[in-house]
């Protein structure tokens, strides 16, 4: 069913140019002089990658139906991730170039979010917050509290992140999978 740039929201997801984009952000705007027309910022489906578009006011598009199915990431033997659908318990295999950054926030057991559009799977999401236990760091020392300062460490998943002096290999730590900031120790 096509719908115009009125009936634009965030969240949206469209057909252009033969490809899936999701509608992230939009203006309309009415100039003094010429017609109507909405700024948009739309993000690729298929690649993750975010572009600026202008279209006419008016201007026709395919809408898409984008579902997400919460699925339970099961293992990996390094070339594919195996989830399972704990509604009907099937068993879903996705490619791990298809999966991508997103793999280094899944632990075993743990729920992931997975986006399809018309019955394709599009992209897997990890959850928000992830709790995940240092396997190697640079040890702290006594007095390591200088404010701000961090070490790389590293983490189950094979995640490499910033985090404060004070924290040691064995420590449990809550990562925001958003831009991969630590949080906090468990």
């Amino acid at each position: 069913m096509p719908i115009s740039t009125a009936q634009f929201k965030n969240g949206m997801c469209i057909i252009h140019e033969g490809k899936r984009w999701v509608i992230t952000d939009f203006q309309h705007v009415k100039p003094g002089k010429g017609g109507a027309f909405v700024r948009t910022k739309l993000k690729e489906l298929q690649s993750g990658r975010v572009v600026d578009y202008t279209f006419r006011a008016g201007e026709k598009f395919d809408d898409v139906r984008v579902e997400t199915k919460n699925l339970q990431y099961l293992y990996t033997d390094g070339a594919t991730y195996y989830f399972m659908d704990n509604g009907t318990y099937d068993q879903i295999e996705l490619d791990a170039g298809f999966i991508g950054d997103a793999a280094k926030w899944l632990k075993e057991n743990d729920e992931a979010t997975v986006l399809t559009a018309d019955g394709e799977y599009m992209g897997v999401e990890p959850p928000m917050f992830v709790e995940l236990e240092v396997i190697e760091t640079d040890p702290g020392f006594k007095g390591d509290t200088v404010q701000g300062s961090t070490k790389p460490a590293t983490l189950e998943t094979g995640a490499i992140v910033a985090v404060p002096m004070f924290v040691n290999t064995g420590d449990v730590l809550r990562i925001d999978t958003r831009d991969g900031r630590y949080i906090t120790r468990v």
